[in-house]
């Protein structure tokens, strides 16, 4: 399994492509072979799997049950737009011009770090993200995701 870390500023130019940060190329498993998977993420920025982490992901959306409407529903949001890249020989990635638009990327950007996947935002809402949230609010947060039953772990 793939595990990033870090946070990376990056451009896009006039094609809508970026150049991939060496820091996070440093990270990728033999196995992720150069090509990836971006898709809309769950806030207004985009998804940037590896192909050995989507692949996973997919078989297992792949298995739910098409009768139920949240699946359905699920599966649009989640899939529709999800397309395959590959690094080219200088080392970019072109985003679709429909992701541009999900995540309003312009020009400046973000890559952060998150798990087993790099998401992709615009470096002004990436920064205001920071800047709206507590270190009070980020404390109750962590208790809240972290500090009871089984996710008790010490940090």
């Amino acid at each position: 399994m793939t595990g990033f870390l870090g946070e990376y500023e990056s451009t896009l130019d006039a094609k809508g492509r970026f150049l991939l940060p060496a820091g996070f190329k440093k990270q990728l498993s033999d196995g992720a072979g150069g090509q990836f998977v971006i898709n809309r993420g769950f806030e207004k920025c985009l998804s940037l799997y590896p192909m050995n982490e989507w692949q996973p992901i997919f078989e297992r959306i792949s298995k739910l049950n098409d009768f139920d409407p949240k699946v359905r529903e699920f599966r649009r949001y989640f899939l529709n737009g999800a397309t395959i890249l590959e690094l080219d020989s200088a080392g970019r990635l072109l985003v679709p011009k429909n992701l541009l638009s999900y995540a309003n990327l312009e020009k400046d950007i973000v890559l952060a770090a998150a798990t087993n996947k790099i998401e992709i935002w615009d470096k002004a809402k990436y920064q205001e993200f920071f800047e709206n949230f507590s270190p009070g609010a980020f404390s109750d947060l962590a208790q809240q995701v972290m500090g009871g039953g089984d996710n008790n772990i010490s940090i």
